[in-house]
């Protein structure tokens, strides 16, 4: 009886899997060659998918970038509300995600030169539906700065912050999208 037969995409979402993994438990300088076992391919395989260690964190980055994007939309209010991308942004930040905001990946998406370019890119996109979501410009900004803010403690002060302080944070800034106008 033959063996599973490859299926390319599930191998390029299982190789990116378990580079997630290993750059988890082994930090930014993991091998091409760890990552391929972890994902159970062969190197072949993996340099198949990603010709580069560099490719293959290229390709975690978009993967984050879509699973977010992914998320975000997910959490759209169906109806055409103000401030309902800007909700479903405040909402997907505040989705766990320890893999993102893990520090041995992080360290690893700092040495590539495309992340900040990607990072423009999707950064751009996300501004634009917050900038276009009926929300005073500057009570958007406000908002979208605060998100970064969270971000980055995610990463900087991990685990330090409980639920409870975590759910005020993520319900106050919603609250601020019940009203459209300036702060001042």
């Amino acid at each position: 009886m033959p063996g599973e037969q490859r299926n390319a995409p599930r191998t390029r979402r299982e190789v990116l899997a378990a580079a997630a993994r290993a750059l988890s438990e082994q930090g930014p300088n993991i091998s091409l060659d760890a990552v391929a076992k972890e994902a159970g391919v062969s190197k072949g395989g993996l340099l198949h998918h990603f010709r580069t260690k560099q490719a293959l964190i290229v390709g975690l980055i978009e993967e984050w970038f879509d699973h977010y994007d992914t998320t975000v939309e997910s959490l759209l209010e169906p109806e055409d509300t103000p401030g309902r991308w800007t909700r479903a942004h405040i909402r997907a930040t505040f989705v766990p995600d320890d893999l993102w905001s893990h520090p041995s990946v992080v360290t690893a998406l700092l040495g590539v030169p495309e992340l900040q370019q990607r990072l423009d890119v999707a950064a751009t996109r996300w501004r634009q539906q917050t900038d276009s979501d009926g929300l005073h410009p500057q009570r958007a900004d406000l908002i979208s700065r605060a998100l970064d803010g969270v971000t980055l403690a995610d990463l900087l002060w991990r685990g330090q912050e409980s639920d409870e302080e975590r759910d005020r944070t993520r319900d106050l800034l919603l609250k601020l999208t019940e009203q459209t106008g300036p702060f001042v």
